[in-house]
């Protein structure tokens, strides 16, 4: 490189200034300090700007976690509006709604808390995941708690009229001659009790469906079926009334005393022991009672209020209901079990 080309080199660097100076090859104090403050400026400002992305998002997370815990509150009240409409529609009780009061650790009060890995251990044994994808120990507790609470929960029966008592096999519904006096000896009634008119209803819809497609589309077909759905939804009390062990004893005697004699075939005996529990045996006045100063002989039956002569079919809606259940229930039971003697057969 000769003298000049070198020169013109020099020339050219030393006339590259700094952008920031304004052109001046050297600074003074007072511009280096402007140049300071600009930066801080600008730190201050990149500062700010992320402070209000990061509450941004902020609040964007916990309106998403409102709205989630509003999306499951929504989902739990339809699950229990379910629940309660199913209950309803199968006369179980409704739920009671307790506000859970809670401890210091979160838990509902009464309820223990358990150790993680003694938890692990229990869902094991459970065979359910021990751990799910971002569950905590206070959701993980939850967790085993609702599956404890719904395999201690009692289980329905699958048949026309789902029942939380059990019920016994054919060979096991013979019920006895009297009613039991002891507690033990009133629950195995109400199972026999259950069970036969469960068989009963079985053994109904099993003949329904046996016919042929012309007879069902019939008007006497359809009349047959619609008796056979009227005395299932009639009997729904007497199944609830023997779960609660709440039957009275008056009708408890005369639905033993009903079951009994149909189970004998005996079924113009049964049908009077009907007619007994639904309008009673107490004497209906007709026309004038009382004559003069002398009374008629037995004037004082009239009066009569024992349990025999109380005509149970007017007491209550559900009660006249259920009678009515019992008295379909006989009237394919002859049908179905026809008796040996023809004259125990109803008219």
């Amino acid at each position: 490189m000769d003298f000049a080309s070198l020169m013109k080199s020099q020339i050219s660097g030393s006339s590259t200034t700094n952008k920031d100076s304004g052109g001046k090859k050297y600074l003074k104090r007072s511009d280096q300090e402007d140049l300071e403050h600009a930066r801080l400026d600008r730190l201050e400002k990149k500062r700010k700007r992320d402070e209000e992305e990061a509450e941004q998002k902020r609040a964007r997370e916990e309106k998403r976690q409102r709205l989630a815990e509003q999306s499951k509150r929504l989902r739990e009240e339809e699950a229990e509006a379910e629940e309660s409409a199913r209950r309803r529609r199968l006369g179980l009780p409704e739920l009671e709604k307790r506000p859970e009061a809670r401890s210091e650790d979160g838990l509902p009060q009464g309820e223990e808390d358990i150790p993680d890995s003694d938890l692990q251990t229990k869902l094991r044994d459970l065979s359910e995941p021990i751990i799910l994808f971002g569950e905590t120990h206070r959701q993980r507790l939850r967790r085993y708690r609702r599956l404890t609470a719904k395999a201690l929960a009692p289980k329905l029966s699958n048949g026309p009229i789902p029942t939380t008592l059990a019920l016994l096999p054919e060979a096991e519904m013979k019920v006895p001659d009297s009613v039991p006096k002891d507690a033990a000896g009133q629950a195995l009634l109400a199972r026999q009790l259950a069970s036969y008119f469960d068989m009963l209803l079985r053994e109904w819809d099993v003949a329904l469906s046996q016919r042929s497609r012309e007879v069902q589309q019939s008007s006497t077909g359809k009349q047959a079926h619609g008796s056979y759905v009227a005395a299932r939804g009639n009997l729904v009390p007497l199944f609830r009334k023997l779960e609660t062990s709440s039957l009275a004893a008056p009708l408890l005697a005369a639905v033993h005393e009903i079951v009994h004699l149909a189970q004998l075939k005996r079924y113009v005996h049964a049908n009077d022991a009907y007619l007994r529990l639904s309008i009673g045996k107490a004497a209906w006045p007709i026309g004038v009672t009382m004559v003069g100063i002398h009374e008629r002989s037995a004037r004082e039956k009239l009066h009569e209020t024992g349990a025999a002569s109380k005509a149970h079919i007017l007491s209550d809606e559900a009660t006249r209901k259920m009678l009515q259940g019992i008295k379909r229930c006989l009237s394919f039971a002859q049908v179905r079990w026809p008796p040996e003697d023809l004259g125990q057969l109803m008219g």
